[in-house]
């Protein structure tokens, strides 16, 4: 680790994360800027007496101090376990960025690692959740996130904190067999390790060899990737060639590229329909495919992930220079001799989106054109078809971002104009690139 860099331990106030600052002080104090950051998760009575007492055991070591409270969101079918642990992170990384610290190390140790194991086990997780927690891991913010303590028991732990006299706070909902953690670390690992001697090292053990089962198993994806055009900036793949490849590696190809779109992996069954349906002969098939939130679907005999249809719309403009959408932002920029008639473009314009019938006039003394027709020789795909914005008066539409201005509403030559710039919200971070790209005229 270079010198002056610095890093946070996430610090809870229980044992494990003491004796990580505790050990992290120790070792680093001279070479790195050390932090530690605390997330209030307002789950238990006492949560604002462990903010005092990790402020002052901070401030006793020497090291800078900052702390977030969450709101503990729910999920469809997630448990409250899990609806924590997304907010902890969130707001980790969030004080991270603020602080300007690159590592922020988590005091997991041997026996979670064994832990995580058997929780994903008994899900019927396959390698990638079998490889459980990984030593450190970087994520799309550049911020890496470490478990120096990965390989280091519980009684090591244990023992480490007698001899430091480290105090600590004991949590009382780490006593609570409701949640599946707890109730295997208070029942079967104490089981395994009665059967088993080596417990937790053997299980860590497992969980290491599942990771090199991972690290080929995505190597492998890529290189099939490759072969079906996936690049950084076109994140879909040619079915065909995704067709074509034996049962087990477009599986593997598909979970490495739901997990390239930032989106978890499915289920066995959702697995084999999303394979089964992208791989259909048929070209002109219609897929949307849900899944955590987004939509796979397919476009020109490649598959793609989307958003979903926003919702219903209607909003008056009123002259401001930004619209802000359910699922993104209309802008309305400045131009000359471009754009919308400035003169025309009083307030009194609605943005809403497609409907079905609409009709452009794109040309002089020419036709009235579907838009319908317009998109598809544009080549846009269904669920951009969608996301556009539509700039109406009343019913006639005036403008499209990205196909055209009625030939009525268009700002004359060297007249002043406004520009509609349509920016899309990705929710996302596949797709085909087109979201959050602004459409200009």
């Amino acid at each position: 680790m270079p010198t002056g860099a610095r890093v946070a331990v996430a610090l809870s106030g229980g044992r494990d994360s003491m004796v990580l600052l505790d050990a992290a002080v120790a070792a680093l104090r001279d070479r790195v800027d050390i932090h530690a950051f605390q997330v209030h998760h307002g789950l238990q009575r006492e949560a604002d007496r462990w903010v005092a007492f990790c402020a002052e055991a901070c401030s006793r070591r020497g090291v800078r101090y900052d702390w977030r409270a969450v709101t503990i969101g729910r999920r469809a079918r997630a448990s409250l376990e899990a609806g924590a642990r997304d907010a902890r992170y969130a707001a980790l990384r969030a004080l991270a960025l603020g602080h300007g610290v690159g590592v922020v190390a988590l005091a997991h140790h041997q026996d979670d690692q064994a832990e995580t194991l058997l929780l994903q086990l008994g899900r019927g997780a396959g390698p990638r959740g079998l490889a459980a927690m990984p030593s450190e891991r970087t994520d799309g913010q550049g911020i890496a996130w470490a478990r120096p303590l990965l390989g280091v028991p519980r009684a090591a732990i244990d023992a480490y904190a007698t001899a430091r006299a480290i105090v600590w706070i004991d949590d009382p909902s780490n006593r609570d067999p409701r949640h599946r953690r707890n109730a295997l670390r208070l029942t079967v690992a104490p089981a395994l390790a009665a059967v088993f001697p080596g417990y937790p090292d053997t299980l860590a053990r497992a969980a290491h060899h599942q990771s090199d089962v991972v690290e080929l198993s995505d190597a492998l994806a890529a290189i099939d990737a490759a072969a079906a055009g996936y690049d950084a900036t076109d994140a879909s793949l040619d079915c065909a060639v995704l067709a074509a490849l034996a049962p087990a590696r477009s599986r593997n190809l598909i979970r490495w590229w739901l997990c390239r779109a930032g989106l978890p992996p499915p289920s066995s069954a959702r697995l084999d329909a999303i394979g089964s349906q992208l791989a259909s002969p048929r070209a002109d098939a219609r897929i949307a495919i849900a899944h955590a939130g987004a939509v796979i679907g397919r476009h020109r005999g490649r598959a793609c992930v989307h958003d979903p249809r926003p919702p219903e719309y209607r909003l008056d403009w009123r002259g401001e220079s930004t619209l802000r959408l359910p699922h993104g932002e209309l802008a309305f920029e400045p131009g000359n001799g471009a754009g919308i008639d400035r003169s025309r473009a009083a307030p009194g314009l609605t943005v809403r989106p497609r409907h079905g019938g609409e009709k452009l006039r794109l040309q002089p003394g020419g036709p009235l054109r579907s838009l319908k027709t317009l998109l598809q020789q544009r080549g846009v795909p269904d669920w951009e078809r969608a996301a556009l914005p539509l700039i109406v008066d009343g019913e006639t539409l005036v403008a499209v971002p990205g196909i055209g201005i009625d030939v009525g509403w268009r700002a004359p030559a060297g007249a002043p104009g406004l520009v509609p710039v349509w920016r899309r919200r990705n929710e996302n971070t596949g797709g085909t690139g087109a979201p959050g790209v602004a459409d200009r005229l």
